[in-house]
Parts: C-alpha cells; structure tokens; sequence
C-alpha cells in the first residue's frame, strides 16, 4: 500500500505543512507503509519563477497515480488540496485502481457537500488517527 499526504502547504508555516505529515509517516513506518509527501518538493516562495507550478502541479499528479490512498488532511479550505482530491476523484475514470480518498476533518467542522461527495470516506479526528485505520 501507498499512502499520498495531501493537504495545505500554500501560505502554511513549516509545522502547519509539515508537522501532521512527519507524525503519519511515523505510523505508517512502523507498519511498512509506504508514502508519497509533496513536501518533498517544497517550492513555497517561489510559486512565481518560471516551470515551478508545473513541477509542483505535475509532481503532485504523478504520486497521486502512484497511490492506492489518498490521506487528505483538511483542517481549512484549501485550493491545492481541493484540486488534488477533485483529480483522484476523477482518476475513477481512468485507472483500473484509482486511489480510495479518505479526508481528515476536525471535529466540530462541518465539511462541504463538494468535499463529503468526493470523498470514499471523512474521519473526524486527525490524519494520525486515520492513518493508524488504514
């Protein structure tokens, strides 16, 4: 199994982007689960400078086609990761196995139609508690 991190990262300090993924990964570790984390191409700041947007955009596609699960975080509204959930949505399309999408909500957030609708499943909790569950 392979697991794709998505969640903000656009206008979110290093522990808000970073600090949910590093805590999964150490779950997912533990139980040889492997992981796909777009932090991994960190371009914010240079959002601007020509090619970078389609490295990020293109690189984000890419692991989401590689994944058999899509681990959405969304503590807030998010362009990107309303965008990344929408294409694995559609993946269902084209891909013989697209990725199941399970979307993190906090508790006491009441998710958007567009967001329950598109995704295989909510978790009210955290991305930790949702990955200890796949």
């Amino acid at each position: 199994m392979r697991v794709y991190l998505g969640g903000a990262i656009n206008g979110c300090t290093d522990a808000e982007a970073s600090g949910w993924r590093e805590a999964v990964k150490a779950v997912l570790r533990e139980r040889d689960i492997e992981w796909r984390d777009p932090m991994d191409r960190d371009y914010r700041g240079m959002e601007m400078q020509p090619g970078i947007t389609e490295r990020i955009v293109e690189g984000d596609k890419d692991d989401i086609r590689q994944c058999d699960v899509m681990l959405m975080n969304c503590p807030k509204p998010s362009w990107g990761t309303a965008m990344e959930i929408m294409y694995g949505f559609e993946l269902r399309y084209g891909l013989m196995h697209p990725p199941r999408i399970v979307v993190v909500i906090p508790e006491g957030v009441t998710p958007s139609p567009w967001l329950v609708y598109h995704a295989d499943e909510i978790h009210v909790g955290s991305a930790v508690e949702a990955a200890r569950e796949l």
